[in-house]
């Protein structure tokens, strides 16, 4: 086969060994600046809504977010790595703690919070800032990898935006459900759910430009790649690198990293390009290094809680998983491969062939690998935080094999065409934005209206040996969950609380009886609540996440009217028994209640006294003392 200096195709294949022209980096930071501007819509949206009212506070894309800004804050504030921002259990001589979800997942929020604490930035400031940083440095990360296979900076950044922007559509979520009737919007651009997992991203797409450097500019004399040796080993220590950031990171990211480099290693034996040898023998150094870093990664996994493995919700099976979104984009684009393999389009021994190939065989890996491992851990996260990226780039590299082999990049005609898409992608983004944002923009208002009462609670923290331990019982269910990302005392019960280690299942659900008994909540409120399935709180609450929603995991069962009666008779003998001087029993030192519900609290008061009134807009803060 001939080729020209360019490696354009001369005798009816294309090969991509284009990786040598310059990138231009101007339309990699144009990329990057519009996926800065998406993850900073919500809080645009939240200046907006709010206008002078503003009080300071950010808006959040997914309510998971509270646990993840509580214990970053928790960093920040100075805590330990295993801090429980919740409860203020922290890991110390005195009382150890064990692993939890955040405390092994901690690169991230530690990325984030040294140099927050070092130039004094508070948590919400910080959740935003990393939030832009992680989009805009994902978007360039791409924007490289493209650009290295196809030679073509405009191609790269469409790309770049294509693969984020459509990130939500990849997973067969976001706006396009409202836009079809199939459902409502939502989530918002799922990759930009703060730094679980974005943070992960930049490392991720990272690895796969740094592989690429590896093994697909392998190819010329072998004076040419002797020159290299240098070169390769930095390129084998970044590889290395990021996997284990992603590791440290984000578990859904790590494990497709590595099932994207089993593919890929895989793709290499079976079809073994020319100077197949020399690339293996940089894979198997690369697999050393990050083997090397899972192994703390396991050892911290034997230290974590029991309680991360029941929020996990991790199911034995060995069924096939085929037909989920991600999957399906990647069957298609193997198919166009295998099209263009066919009709000799594209080499077969190609490395940016193979390398497509990988990618697109990804996705159905990481949501099949309970056929090997018999053992299945929520698949609706590949779903939504990385198997959809994975997929969109495998189509956009498809698509740059054939825009190498059909398309003449100088042409006015495929330079409108690649404009054209690079537009559309981004007017996606909008209307993502647009549909998607507005799902949290009530609770996202309260959140920032409850915003200085939080503030008050720091202010009077400020000499309190013991504040971390101090206990507020908040009565707004959103704002009480959000607390620990603003103010240092612990709270009664939230949300979010059983996923740190500070409390164990049981106690999470005594907590909670609490909170009801507090607000005056009757047994058979509780109970019609959840039949009617108005109330998913206390079903989250009282059985878990797995019983509240079928999208978790693939034994899902709807809760009986039998277990919520049941339940409900337990909450009756645990208020016709509570007496809040008992030992173990969470002393309450603040209550935070809006101002609708301070006639409602006969239950409260029969154990506590109300003192130093407080208002705070609509809510309302008092001290709490208990009666003897």
């Amino acid at each position: 086969m001939q080729r020209n200096a360019n490696g354009r195709n001369i005798g009816g294949y294309v090969t991509l060994s284009v990786h040598f022209m310059k990138i231009r980096w101007r339309f990699g930071i144009i990329a990057g600046l519009f996926l800065a501007i998406f993850s900073l819509y919500p809080q645009l949206k939240m200046f907006y809504l709010r206008g002078s009212d503003w009080n300071g506070h950010y808006a959040y894309n997914d309510i998971d977010e509270v646990a993840y800004a509580g214990y970053l804050k928790a960093l920040i504030d100075g805590r330990p790595r295993k801090n429980d921002p919740y409860t203020g259990r922290d890991d110390s001589d005195e009382t150890p703690q064990p692993e939890s979800l955040f405390s092994i997942q901690f690169a991230g929020p530690f990325t984030i919070a040294i140099p927050a604490r070092m130039l004094g930035i508070g948590a919400p400031w910080a959740m935003t800032i990393s939030g832009a940083v992680a989009a805009f440095l994902t978007a360039l990360a791409i924007f490289w990898l493209l650009g290295m296979l196809t030679g073509d900076s405009i191609f790269a950044m469409a790309g770049s935006l294509v693969v984020l922007a459509g990130g939500a559509l990849f997973a067969g979520e976001g706006a396009i459900g409202e836009a079809l009737g199939t459902g409502y919007a939502y989530p918002y651009f799922p990759g930009f759910r703060r730094y679980i997992p974005a943070m992960a991203f930049p490392a991720f797409f990272g690895l796969a430009g740094f592989v690429w450097k590896l093994i697909g500019e392998s190819v010329g004399t072998s004076d040419s790649r002797s020159r290299r040796g240098g070169a390769n080993a930095a390129y084998l220590l970044a590889a290395a690198t990021a996997f284990g950031y992603t590791v440290f990171s984000y578990f859904y990211v790590w494990t497709t990293a590595a099932a994207w480099l089993g593919c890929l290693t895989l793709a290499w034996i079976a079809l073994r390009p020319d100077g197949v040898w020399a690339d293996l023998r940089r894979l198997a150094l690369l697999g050393t290094g990050c083997l090397a870093v899972l192994a703390p990664y396991a050892w911290l996994l034997t230290k974590r809680s029991q309680t991360m493995d029941h929020v996990q919700l991790l199911v034995k099976t060995r069924e096939p998983d085929l037909t989920r979104v991600p999957e399906l984009i990647g069957f298609l684009a193997l198919v166009v491969i295998g099209l263009g393999i066919t009709l000799k389009v594209f080499q077969f021994r190609d490395r940016a062939t193979l390398f497509a190939i990988s990618l697109a065989l990804t996705p159905a890996i990481v949501f099949n690998q309970q056929l090997i491992t018999g053992q299945s851990l929520q698949p609706i996260h590949y779903q939504v935080f990385i198997g959809n990226y994975v997929a969109g780039i495998a189509v956009v590299v498809t698509l740059g094999l054939l825009w190498r082999a059909f398309g003449s990049k100088e042409s006015v005609l495929a330079r409108l065409a690649v404009t054209a898409v690079a537009l559309a992608a981004v007017g996606w983004g909008f209307v993502e934005c647009h549909y998607t944002v507005r799902v949290l923009d009530d609770v996202n208002v309260s959140r920032d209206e409850a915003y200085p009462i939080g503030q008050r609670l720091t202010e009077i923290a400020a000499n309190d040996s013991y504040k971390h331990t101090r206990t507020v019982i908040h009565l707004g269910i959103a704002e009480g969950d959000d607390l620990p990302t603003i103010a240092p005392q612990a709270v009664l019960w939230a949300r979010h609380q059983h996923v740190f280690p500070g409390v164990e299942w049981q106690e999470s659900k005594e907590r909670y009886y609490q909170q009801l008994l507090y607000q005056g909540v009757s047994s058979n409120q509780l109970a019609e609540g959840m039949k009617r399935g108005e109330d998913f709180v206390s079903m989250i609450a009282l059985f878990g996440w797995g019983r509240h929603t079928d999208r978790l995991n693939s034994e899902y069962k709807p809760l009986t009217f039998g277990e919520i009666d049941e339940e409900a008779r337990k909450y009756a003998d645990y208020v016709g028994s509570f007496d809040a001087r008992r030992p173990g029993i969470p002393k309450l030192d603040f209550l935070i209640t809006p101002i609708e519900l301070e006639p409602y609290l006969e239950n409260l008061d029969k154990w506590y006294e109300r003192t130093e009134r407080e208002q705070f807009g609509k809510y309302v803060l008092y001290r709490l003392s208990l009666k003897n």
